[in-house]
Order: structure tokens, then sequence, then C-alpha cells
């Protein structure tokens, strides 16, 4: 749905710093356009490494973005726990919707079953992106979050479109 080119222009536009990620195969295809945009890309290990380095990196002054995919949202519950609601940091997010336009691709995958309650059990304010004409929404709503100091999460549906 998003191309690499069009995912470095929206992180420029709000002005992102680094990138924190885990890539998949949908949005791991940015990184050469992301990278070229002159955004610092942070490769780590687990997503649960993601929250806090993007956590010290907001409290070193920098702007971060965590990239990952819901599968790796499932992992990171504690670091996210930690960085978003006890030490406060409204850190912003680009989830990937795991299949969720093709859901012919993983039949049955319980990504589908569980990516939203989990997001709404850890009260985070999600902008759910399902089509090409909502990308203009993510920078809306990382804006809204970040001049309300609340951490947000544009989740973007993958697969195909």
């Amino acid at each position: 749905m998003l191309t690499g080119a069009e995912a470095a222009a929206i992180l420029r536009s709000i002005d992102i710093s680094h990138v924190v990620t885990v890539p998949d195969s949908t949005i791991g295809q940015w990184e050469g356009d992301i990278e070229a945009a002159g955004i610092h890309l942070i490769r780590v290990c687990r997503e649960g490494e993601a929250w806090t380095i993007a956590g010290g990196l907001y409290l070193g002054g920098a702007s971060p973005l965590v990239l990952i995919q819901c599968t790796g949202l499932f992992e990171s519950g504690d670091a996210l726990r930690n960085t978003l609601h006890e030490w406060k940091l409204p850190i912003y997010a680009i989830i990937g919707y795991r299949s969720y336009l093709n859901q012919d691709n993983l039949p049955g995958d319980t990504s589908l079953v569980f990516t939203e309650p989990i997001l709404a059990a850890w009260q985070l304010d999600v902008r759910f992106i399902t089509s090409r004409d909502q990308l203009g929404a993510i920078a809306e709503h990382y804006r809204s979050c970040r001049s309300a100091m609340r951490p947000g999460v544009a989740l973007l549906a993958e697969g195909r479109s």
C-alpha cells in the first residue's frame, strides 16, 4: 500500500530523525528510501528494544519513530508499557498489520484476531490506515499526538492492495 519513497516523504514531513525498526517483508523494503531521505535507521534484534531505544533517543532530543509489524507488537508489550506508560514518553509508531489486506495469504492468522484488542488494551491512540487515500492521516495523527504529548500508532494495513 505504501512505497518506500512515500514512507520516507511522510517521515520527513513530520521531522522524524530516527526510525527504530525490526523490518518485515513489507516495511523492510522502505529502508533504502528512509536512509536516502537522511533519516537515521536503527535496526534492533527484538521489538522490545525498539521502544526503549526510541525512548532514549527522545530523551536525548531526537524525534524517533518505532516501525514494526503487529507480531512484534505482541513480543514487545512490557517494553511498550514501560516506555509509554511508566516513563510517559510520547513515542509514535507505525505498525504493519500483517495480512490485513489479503487474509487468504495466511488463513487463520491470529494476528487479525489480537492486534486491535491489544492496542486498545494498551490504551494507545490509534489511527487505522486501510487505503492509500488515508496516507495523509499518518502525518495529521502524528502531529495531533505530538502536540498533546501522548503516544500514538498508525496501524497500517499490509498485504495486497
